[in-house]
């Protein structure tokens, strides 16, 4: 087997239609920290340990992020790691946040959820 050449993701990039509302929004719902926000982009970390920050991007026409049609059943480009799946999926519902069913097989469980913006975006544990 080959050594990977990569060792992690630094970035993800989310189109929006407001950076700000954008920010405001993952900050109060999923507890993402500012990290600085301009017109045009806003930088966020996950959390103070993840090495990963997430873009909100101010896009001139936005579309939600779609995933193509496929037989895998996936409808999202990106799987968030939650420190418990069940409470975030309760938490997001009581906050009214679109969610569909979660779902999993054995150990694993996952849902879909949208941003203000309609991007799908998941959790997976």
């Amino acid at each position: 087997m080959n050594k990977s050449l990569l060792k992690g993701v630094e970035g993800i990039f989310i189109p929006v239609r407001d950076s700000k509302v954008s920010a405001r929004w993952y900050e109060e719902v999923l507890g993402f920290q500012l990290n600085y926000i301009e017109e045009e982009a806003a930088v966020m970390k996950i959390s103070s340990d993840s090495p990963t920050v997430v873009c909100l991007v101010k896009v001139e026409y936005h579309i939600p992020m779609k995933f193509p049609s496929n037989h895998f059943g996936v409808g999202k480009y990106i799987n968030f790691i939650p420190e418990d799946i069940e409470t975030l999926y309760d938490e997001l519902k009581s906050k009214g946040i679109a969610v569909n069913s979660l779902d999993g097989d054995g150990d694993k469980k996952y849902f879909t959820f949208f941003d203000p913006d309609g991007n799908p975006l998941g959790a997976c544990q």
